[in-house]
């Protein structure tokens, strides 16, 4: 790592700029305007949220994916007399994660949707804060490949697995777990709002109960995710990827208070955790600014707070999807990808209030199990894995509202 500091402010694309990742991360910017510098900026379909950013940080480029949006948007550009820039359809997303003139790719578009994108950044070269978890649960081997080959720098931002590459010596990543005395990495998870749910009462929980979660301020999917714990597996999925390490060398935790973020065991004894209030700002300030240290706008943690910190195992009843996505990790291939298809269309049709919460689980394990596994890791291997998973997940779908 380099010692030069350069006077210009990084230029940032926030791919996802209007969720939870994206509004926190430019918190972090507008605490630090002299060392960051909005480029770009991506939504989905949050248009008043993006319209507020693009005013207030005036991007290079703003991205939207509908032509519709995307003209409503620049007539308010217009109108405004901003300076920038208005693209349209997914393609520009992979133009502006690769840009020249970039230097950081906040990649927090949920879901498969972040994948190209944030493999274009890769390819590109660019330093790279790794929120869309999927980029590596559908196709770890082919970016952690990229990012190797052409020299990009891939930074945490889950903040589970940010801790651990905290916790982490300096020279990991040349070395290795076992070269550097490491016993194993510990996943903390909260255990999302059921923690103490009678399981009798799973079928009938609601979308809104299933966003509330105790700690975190997420979007409505990872919400779910964290209350099926499929994001945990998720998250072990990534892990494997980030710290090349197998899913026998990962030990999820259940940890509801959410302080200790995640935990590194050595040979000797030791066990090094990385602590802090659960305010997303923290990783995300972390990854920006390495290996500097700035301003987060986190309140410090203030131990005479906290009464006690807790831990117990997941239960494989309670949590079906974190077993679900640890077998899908042992199984390889384009298993994980399937597994992630399965979870999205699985989890929208609970949004939607097609199926049961406690459908989601059984959801995903039917999709796995009638769609063939596939070796061949090409990209468009994965892609077609998660297309085939997905349509067969979309048609069990139709099958539980039938026989509801």
């Amino acid at each position: 790592m380099s010692d030069f500091i350069s006077d210009k402010p990084e230029q940032v694309c926030i791919l996802g700029a209007t969720g939870s990742i994206g509004t926190n991360t430019l918190d972090v910017i507008r605490r630090h305007r002299d060392k960051y510098h909005v480029f770009a900026l991506t939504a989905h379909r949050n248009l008043e949220q993006l319209k507020l950013q693009c005013e207030e940080f005036e991007p290079k480029f703003a991205v939207l994916p509908e032509a519709e949006l995307a003209d409503e948007l620049a007539s308010f550009i217009k109108y405004k007399k901003l300076d920038v820039e208005v693209l349209q359809g997914v393609d520009n997303l992979e133009f502006v994660a690769s840009h020249h003139q970039v230097d950081t790719v906040m990649a927090a578009i949920v879901g498969a949707a972040g994948l190209l994108p944030t493999l274009a950044a890769a390819k590109a070269g660019k330093k790279i804060l790794l929120a869309n978890k999927e980029a590596l649960v559908m196709s770890g081997a082919i970016f952690m490949d990229a990012v190797k080959k052409h020299g990009a720098t891939l930074l945490p931002i889950d903040s589970e697995h940010n801790a651990i590459f905290q916790c982490l010596p300096e020279h990991f990543v040349e070395q290795g777990i076992e070269q550097c005395g490491i016993h194993n990495i510990v996943l903390t998870g909260s255990g999302g709002p059921f923690l103490k749910k009678d399981l009798n009462q799973f079928a009938t929980i609601t979308p809104d109960e299933a966003c509330a979660h105790p700690n975190w301020d997420m979007g409505r999917k990872i919400s779910v995710d964290s209350a099926t714990m499929m994001n945990k597996g998720l998250e072990l999925i990534e892990a494997c990827w980030l710290f090349d390490v197998k899913p026998e060398q990962i030990e999820v935790v259940l940890h509801p208070q959410s302080i200790i973020h995640s935990m590194v065991r050595y040979n000797d004894g030791s066990v090094l955790a990385q602590m802090g209030n659960p305010d997303m700002r923290t990783p995300i300030a972390h990854a920006m600014a390495f290996p500097e240290r700035i301003n987060a706008g986190v309140a410090p943690l203030d131990f005479m707070e906290i009464s006690q910190l807790t831990f117990d195992r997941p239960s494989q009843e309670r949590y079906p999807c974190l077993a679900l996505a640890s077998e899908a990790m042992k199984k390889g291939g384009n298993t994980p990808a399937r597994l992630n298809a399965a979870n999205e269309v699985a989890v929208q049709a609970f949004l939607d209030e097609k199926i049961r919460f406690s459908q989601i689980s059984e959801l995903i394990q039917q999709t796995l199990t009638s769609t063939e596994y596939d070796e061949a890791l090409t990209l468009e291997a994965v892609l077609a894995a998660d297309k085939f998973a997905r349509d067969y997940a979309h048609q069990l779908v139709q099958q539980m509202v039938t026989n509801h």
